[in-house]
């Protein structure tokens, strides 16, 4: 058995999926993409495709996974580790289908029954700051969240993404404010390129500190765990080496006490990758997911499934999927007649001054 074939697929809003065969039949899907990067992101397959994976024994996935990542000289980042990525949750899929099994069996079985829902909500914030904001800027985000913990009281937690938008000092300044709210973790409190702030930053709150949607490989979450600052790291399944890198990175954090959050604003195999993982992680706390979330005008991940009713939710939570694979049956009609040439990017926002701001 080998592969044989594949196809890439831009879907509205914002996502890419690919479609990988092998010569017995038996399809993989994974989704490979970097939010408004998915042109780079698919010339990256297809180069680690035609070069090496086509017609190579799709079962030997750590070794795929070892020669995608080692093979060239230059190494990590989002368009490499996100290609990657999407290849690898295909190539689980496959394999979980030539077993019959859910991938959560294949990597140990269960560690829990139900994972993943709205028990939880995550709300940014605040909008751009300057480096050295005004109280009133504080001010207006310790309402924000105020308003929050007042509407849903104490049985829900409130997630509140910094989103890389805060310089280190108004990191500080700004979890202190929020602390009164015990919000469930502060996320990206400083942009991951100064996670060596972290420890200070940490050190000014008692709020639980998350980061890791912008970092994609072990090696990047070494150095964060290593400095005892994080308390829950967020991967994601489609940016951060996908399910082989995911699982490595998960269990460096059990052996620091962290827990696993994964961060998935993606599409359908996104989420079906996310919640194989957190089926057998010890250490996953809770399942980000984006349905109905305001990037998804005009299509939402459920649209792509022909079985919708895999992420139904009941009480904040939904059952481990124990179809073969990743669990999920892709509708290739509905992905054929939507894809496209997408295009989305994000905004651009700029300060007061005309500077670049961090969106």
């Amino acid at each position: 058995m080998e592969i044989t074939d594949y196809e890439l697929f831009e879907v509205p809003p914002r996502w890419l999926f690919l479609r990988l065969e092998t010569s017995d039949g038996t399809v993989g899907w994974g989704e490979p993409v970097v939010e408004g990067r998915a042109h780079t992101v698919r010339a990256a397959v297809e180069e680690l495709l035609e070069s090496y994976l086509l017609g190579k024994d799709p079962t030997r996935i750590e070794d795929h996974w070892q020669t995608m990542y080692r093979g060239g000289f230059y190494r990590g980042g989002p368009v490499l580790m996100s290609a990657i990525a999407g290849i690898d949750q295909a190539l689980w899929d496959i394999k979980g289908k030539q077993f019959g099994a859910p991938v959560y069996e294949l990597l140990g079985g269960r560690a829990r029954e139900v994972e993943a829902g709205f028990t939880a909500l995550k709300m940014n914030a605040t909008a751009e700051m300057e480096r050295i904001d005004s109280p009133a800027t504080v001010r207006e985000a310790e309402a924000r969240l105020a308003e929050v913990r007042e509407a849903v009281g104490d049985e829900v937690d409130v997630g509140v993404d910094f989103h890389g938008r805060v310089a280190k000092p108004m990191a500080k300044r700004l979890a202190s404010a929020l602390e009164p709210y015990e919000p469930m973790f502060v996320e990206e409190p400083v942009l991951p390129e100064h996670n060596d702030a972290l420890p200070e930053i940490a050190a000014h709150t008692t709020i639980p500190i998350a980061t890791g949607e912008r970092m994609y490989s072990r090696w990047d979450f070494k150095q964060v765990l290593e400095s005892q600052a994080v308390d829950v790291i967020q991967p994601d399944l489609s940016h951060a080496g996908g399910i082989t890198e995911v699982r490595k990175i998960a269990a460096m954090a059990e052996a620091y006490d962290v827990a696993l959050a994964p961060h998935c604003p993606l599409g359908p195999i996104a989420l079906a990758a996310c919640v194989q993982v957190d089926a057998c992680t010890h250490n996953a706390l809770i399942q980000e997911q984006s349905l109905d979330i305001h990037y998804n005008e005009g299509s939402d991940l459920l649209d792509y499934l022909a079985d919708p009713s895999v992420f139904e939710y009941h009480d904040g939570y939904v059952e481990l999927p124990d179809g073969p694979g990743l669990g999920i049956e892709i509708d290739e009609s509905v992905v054929r007649e939507r894809a496209g040439d997408v295009n989305w990017h994000n905004p651009v926002w700029r300060h007061a001054d005309g500077s670049v701001a961090e969106w």
